[in-house]
């Protein structure tokens, strides 16, 4: 169990646990183990060649928890969310040693991956870069001379484009409201039309939920893709009244419903979970129980 309240997760081809050694060994301070597993039986049949694997892995990215599917090749990260880190020269030791951070990260995703923006200065950061790696999972690495030792290093970034281009705003404004204790920090429209994205479309903005921070941005150029459930958020509510009130506020797609997973409107993925689902799961045909559900019910795990 984790008390962040907020979990991406990361949908795997059948390799979760490799994926898992892969981000320990390359990003600082960070561990990974297997959490869950599937059970032997009781699997429907899609799941079987399953049963007895890992289900869910854990990664501890330098405090900040992800947590990796292991699942079939039904879905596929891509660029629409991506993970920002921020190497702040507080956090380590200076912004020589921030940068020498950095490129170990940078050049540690690089292999088998693509670059997507290179690492270079930009007029929002004197050193960034934006790499898909192996595993098609997006990272942006960024050098930020103004943050503190203890603020976050992991910042999940959604970037709107194909069919929800130019609806940052109107998603952070709808996070802001269904979550409680949520607050914009700032907003920078592009200006001017930039590719598919209007003058008020926005180049870039965080908020926060709690302690969490979060950003989003209209894409600057054409995209063929969108949000999936290759990446998802997963919240961690505290009874059954929050999952209740955040699945009615957020589901927008019925077919996408199942097992405590929905799609809001801009098709962004979140699971809606009792905080101790861990705990939940232990219990005897728990797993079963879960395959035939839509919305997630405390009292009927």
């Amino acid at each position: 169990m984790t008390d962040q309240y907020i979990v991406p997760n990361i949908w795997c081809q059948r390799n979760a646990e490799e994926v898992g050694r892969f981000y320990a060994d390359v990003f600082p301070g960070t561990t990974t183990e297997v959490e869950s597993r599937y059970p032997q039986t009781g699997l429907l049949d899609f799941q079987a060649p399953f049963a007895g694997e890992p289900l869910t892995v854990a990664v501890n990215l330098a405090g900040y928890r992800l947590t990796l599917i292991n699942a079939g090749e039904e879905f596929f990260p891509n660029p629409s969310i991506s993970m920002f880190l921020m190497f702040g020269d507080a956090r380590f030791g200076g912004p020589k040693l921030a940068r020498a951070a950095l490129d170990r990260v940078w050049n540690g995703l690089l292999q088998g991956g693509t670059v997507l923006m290179p690492l270079d200065e930009y007029p929002f950061s004197p050193y960034y870069g934006w790499v898909q790696d192996r595993y098609g999972m997006s990272w942006q690495l960024s050098v930020n001379d103004e943050i503190d030792a203890e603020a976050a290093f992991v910042m999940p970034s959604l970037m709107f484009g194909g069919a929800a281009q130019n609806r940052a705003a109107e998603a952070r404004d709808r996070y802001i409201e269904v979550f409680d204790d949520a607050a914009l920090i700032g907003s920078f429209p592009y200006g001017e039309p930039t590719g598919p994205a209007t003058a008020e479309a926005l180049m870039y903005s965080d908020f926060r939920i709690r302690d969490q921070l979060f950003a989003v941005m209209d894409s600057g150029v054409e995209q063929d893709f969108s949000f999936t459930c290759g990446v998802s958020l997963e919240v961690h509510c505290a009874d059954q009244v929050e999952i209740d009130r955040l699945w009615e506020a957020l589901s927008a797609v019925p077919e996408a419903e199942q097992c405590g997973w929905l799609a809001d409107e801009f098709g962004v993925s979140w699971q809606i979970v009792p905080a101790n689902m861990g705990e939940l799961m232990e219990r005897p045909n728990a797993f079963e129980h879960m395959l035939g559900m839509h919305k997630i019910v405390i009292d009927d795990l």
